[in-house]
């Protein structure tokens, strides 16, 4: 792997310090990879703020677009990963007013769970909140996934539209309303001739013959719908436009604006070529093309290829297609002269409090809860390799670098931890994990163990049984959460079969250790029999039939996290 970068687990802390050092019109929030534009008006009078972000890797996407006339914070995940929360939250509080924010979302699992969880915190601390998913994917338009089609480069459209919206002084529900009806209107599909290296992997996603091409891929570094042969540029743009018009329901007349996108590691040339053929095309069938964008808005890392959006437009959307703006990565941009100040914004959920650490657990439980968290924590981050080459098979290949950091983070704070209080342990260890684990595992986990803890507040934390029913509870809470059941191949095809296991031996009185033995091995086994799933929920359902024969590397780690703790408290 070749790279200019330094640490792979500092790329995008580094990255988000050059582009507040690169663009005098950003600011970043103290504490998080969250970028504010620098001209925000005092919080009374705000207009309507618009927030998006998701995991880094997509340059200039989103960071990008932050600016007057389009976002008002970007929040950037790990590579390819959600942003927490927290990280949303804090730059919901520094960018939004009294007039509301609108978050705009990529249709992926673990974007709709953390944005809307932060949507929900900021709801409760009195800040009107609207979410606009954008699902402009026509490759997977219709396709027999529960997970949807994605977010793609369509979404450069929806925060432009948006951010002018607000400029204009519209209310949030206006806002909101044309937010949503742009991603109605605009339909999205891309094409590989390479795949790309996610700095933690270290390997690329996928694998491609010499004359093969990934056709209706991700931006995820994930293998699309299906491999075709290559062919001429007119013919791959032929194939992207008639699936992309048939998802629009675009007619004679039709007026639409194009934007040809540099998925990373494609040529401008190659670029041109492809939007003299897309303009063409469109013009044959019949269709207006009013404006036309082409270079990198929306990328893969390196990933050679392109995609193609088209989104219908009247004179009102144009309107805002056109409006001024200083956003640096949107190619008509106002220039604006700003200080070159480059003062970081404070995060107002910073807490100065510092509260001294509780004593080293004294209580049987507490020293049993401390080991078992080290146990799993060390299991995990010891099996980084393994889950990260079961993730590439099936998804983007971050799994085992985000479960070890949460675990490196866990690690750190357990000193922290009220050990002999079980349900406050557990519930800094969900909160913990909520920070740092990122993607569509950190809020689940998250859940797993504020369920468990708040289940368990009502109970006697030295009844196994009380354990046993603690952990059901954050099973349930994980399925609701994400809408998923067993047999939809996610961590939930380990995890039941596990309490399940662990509720039914302590009832046929089982001692705690063999219990416990039972559970890891109903999770184990719950894992291997996902290979022959189709997978329904999350990024392998996306692959449909190409994920059979692979594990699903969720419910692996879950195997893994309590076959460690079942070892570790015999």
């Amino acid at each position: 792997m070749k790279k200019l970068m330094n640490d792979p687990l500092r790329v995008v802390e580094e990255m988000v310090e050059g582009f507040v050092s690169t663009y005098p019109g950003l600011r970043r929030v103290a504490g998080h990879t969250v970028i504010v534009r620098s001209d925000l008006r005092e919080a009374h009078d705000r207009r309507v703020a618009i927030i998006s972000g998701g995991g880094s890797g997509h340059e200039p996407a989103h960071a990008g677009y932050v600016g007057h006339g389009m976002l008002a914070g970007a929040v950037a995940g790990d590579v390819f990963t959600s942003p927490s929360p927290d990280a949303i939250l804090a730059a919901i509080r520094v960018a939004a007013g009294p007039a509301g924010v609108v978050l705009i979302v990529k249709n992926y699992t673990g974007d709709r769970l953390n944005f809307g969880l932060a949507a929900e915190l900021a709801k409760a601390e009195g800040t009107p909140v609207e979410v606009v998913i954008v699902a402009d994917d026509a490759a997977l338009a219709g396709a027999d996934s529960l997970a949807g089609a994605r977010g793609l480069a369509g979404t450069v459209f929806v925060h432009k539209v948006a951010g002018a919206a607000s400029e204009a002084g519209l209310a949030l529900s206006d806002v909101a309303a044309e937010a949503r009806a742009t991603a109605e209107s605009v339909a999205t599909m891309g094409v590989a001739l390479t795949a790309c290296t996610v700095p933690a992997a270290g390997k690329p996603g996928f694998a491609l013959a010499d004359d093969e091409i990934e056709l209706g891929l991700g931006i995820h570094g994930e293998p699309g719908v299906r491999k075709i042969q290559i062919t001429s540029a007119d013919g791959i743009v032929d194939i992207l436009l008639t699936t992309i018009l048939n998802r629009l329901k675009a007619t004679v007349g039709s007026r639409v604006a194009l934007l040809v996108n540099n998925l990373g590691g494609t040529p401008t040339m190659e670029l041109a070529i492809v939007a003299r053929r897309a303009i063409s095309e469109l013009e044959s069938r019949g269709l207006i093309v009013e404006r036309v964008y082409s270079g990198t808005f929306l990328s893969a890392l390196e990933m050679a290829g392109v995609s193609i959006s088209v989104l219908l437009v009247d004179d009102a959307r144009l309107a805002r297609l056109d409006a001024p703006t200083d956003a640096p990565a949107w190619p008509n941009a106002s220039a604006r002269p700003h200080s070159r100040e480059t003062t970081i914004w404070p995060d107002p959920s910073a807490d100065a409090t510092i509260t001294p650490p509780p004593a080293p657990p004294q209580t049987t439980v507490g020293l049993a809860l401390g080991a078992a968290i080290g146990a799993a924590t060390s299991a995990l981050i010891a099996a980084t390799d393994h889950l990260t080459d079961l993730d590439q098979a099936v998804g983007d290949g971050d799994l085992g670098i985000s479960l070890a950091r949460g675990s490196h983070a866990v690690i750190d704070a357990l000193p922290l931890f009220d050990l002999d209080t079980p349900p406050a342990a557990l519930r800094s260890l969900g909160i913990t994990l909520q920070k740092a684990l990122g993607g569509t595992s950190g809020p689940l986990y998250a859940m797993l163990f504020l369920a468990a803890a708040d289940r368990l507040k009502s109970s006697r934390s030295d009844d196994p049984l009380a354990w046993a029913d603690a952990f059901a509870s954050g099973c349930a809470r994980i399925g609701e959460i994400g809408g998923a059941m067993p047999g939809d191949r996610t961590m939930l095809d380990a995890l039941i079969p596990a309490s399940e296991a662990l509720s039914s031996a302590l009832h046929a009185g089982h001692s705690v250790a063999t219990a416990l033995d039972l559970a890891a091995s109903a999770a184990e086994a719950g894992a291997v029999a996902t290979t022959s799933l189709k997978p329904r929920r999350g990024r392998s359902s996306y692959l449909g039939d190409r994920a059979l024969g692979h594990p699903d590397p969720g419910a692996v780690a879950v195997g893994i996290w309590l076959r460690a703790v079942a070892d570790g408290l015999v």
